[in-house]
């Protein structure tokens, strides 16, 4: 599983790279791996904004159709639109490629509930435990 130490995640399986006031999010390998082949992403509008813990869009694969919560809140500054036409993306390169969004961040304290790498792998191996 790859879990890169610059990363921030969370329990629903969310990733959060920050750089300045601004997050960028996607989901984890392990993630991607669980649901196999994507074949759908749907995400929120420029101008959006999300809620830390609440959905901001789905991603559908061969096996399942799932929610992507929001690891932080704030206004979506920017979409990967090319994931429209490309959602293997998100397979094949999760944390560069298959990022999904960019937001502003509104609360910086929201971070401090997100997991280091070292902890979400803890985590992921007692869910599968």
């Amino acid at each position: 599983m790859n879990l890169p130490d610059d990363l921030k995640y969370t329990k629903e399986h969310e990733w959060c790279r920050m750089k300045g006031k601004r997050a960028t999010v996607g989901i984890t390998d392990h993630a991607q791996s669980s649901l196999g082949d994507i074949v759908y992403v749907e995400l929120p509008e420029v101008g959006d904004v999300v809620k830390k813990g609440e959905s901001f869009g789905v991603v559908e694969s061969t096996k399942a159709v799932s929610e992507l919560f929001a690891p932080v809140s704030g206004k979506v500054v920017e979409v990967n639109d090319p994931l429209a036409d490309a959602p293997e993306t998100i397979n094949e390169d999760p944390y560069e490629e298959g990022w999904m969004i960019q937001v502003e961040v509104s609360d910086e304290k929201e971070l401090a509930g997100l997991l280091d790498a070292a902890s979400y792998g803890k985590f992921v191996e007692e869910e599968q435990a």
